[in-house]
């Protein structure tokens, strides 16, 4: 694991400050991984984190945008956002079928009681940070 350069906005420590003790630790834990992946991956050198539409995401050179939320409305999950534009959320589906929840092409779902499917989740959040050297591949480059 390299040193990875971190530029964070100081609103994302004041946005997890405020989700619920049940929830922080949920989004904490995607941040990590989001963090740990980047570290992993030779070619990023930095990554952004800051707010869009009110929730923390994770931005680098050649990748495509990461957000993370929890919204009131559906209080018993959380989530993972990618562009819903991009390939990335279809690619997910085709290569690991029932192993997620979907929201449409825009987001993974998870409920806060369920343990996440951390290596699939990884692959999921590397396929991302490097969307644009990776989009002309079939699914991304993911394995199963």
């Amino acid at each position: 694991m390299k040193n990875l350069i971190l530029n964070s906005n100081p609103q994302v420590s004041d946005k997890f400050k405020t989700y619920s003790k049940e929830v922080k630790p949920k989004l904490e834990k995607l941040r990590s991984l989001i963090l740990e992946v980047a570290s992993n991956i030779e070619s990023i050198e930095e990554i952004e984190e800051t707010l869009k539409w009110g929730e923390p995401s994770y931005l680098v050179k050649k990748g495509s945008t990461i957000r993370i939320d929890w919204k009131a409305k559906a209080p018993e999950q959380y989530a993972i956002y990618f562009k819903c534009t991009s390939k990335l959320v279809s690619s997910f589906r085709e290569m690991y079928g029932n192993s997620f929840n979907y929201e449409n092409n825009r987001a993974l779902i998870f409920k806060l009681g369920q343990k996440l499917p951390e290596k699939k989740l990884k692959k999921c959040i590397a396929a991302a940070l490097q969307y644009h050297l990776l989009k002309d591949q079939p699914n991304l480059g993911l394995q199963a």
